[in-house]
């Protein structure tokens, strides 16, 4: 049965999936970076720990968005990159692009003249 939120939101399953807090950096890396092994995606995402991107490419590989291939070498050789799947979601990562380039210095100036306001507000109540 869905829920409530599904029903009220019906992208929000895709947006818990796609937009989690690691997820969108380590697809972006990916789809502009190639195949990479686990310590060369680390570098690109400097901030990230170990522990919570192996958490991150595992689910990820769970749900189709990236492919992880194991080579039986010595020493062992894991590489991951960027599914099929995952690449249907280029389009949606370029628009939001977009949308940011047009529309963040809009947020930035509104969120300024609310900050202004309530500062001003809270002066005058102080009176």
């Amino acid at each position: 049965m869905t829920d409530a939120v599904e029903q009220a939101c019906p992208i929000n399953p895709v947006i818990d999936l796609v937009f989690s807090r690691w997820t969108t950096p380590i697809l972006w890396v990916l789809e502009h970076h190639g195949r990479l092994r686990f310590n060369e995606l680390q570098r690109h995402l400097p901030t990230i720990t170990p522990k919570v991107l192996t958490q991150r490419l595992r689910q990820l590989e769970r749900d189709g968005l990236v492919v992880r291939t194991y080579h039986a070498e010595i020493p062992p050789r894991v590489e991951y990159e960027i599914s099929d799947l995952g690449r249907t979601l280029t389009p949606l990562f370029r628009a939001i692009t977009d949308w940011s380039a047009a529309h963040l210095p809009a947020v930035s100036a509104a969120r300024h003249a609310y900050d202004a306001a309530r500062e001003e507000e809270e002066t005058w109540a102080q009176g």
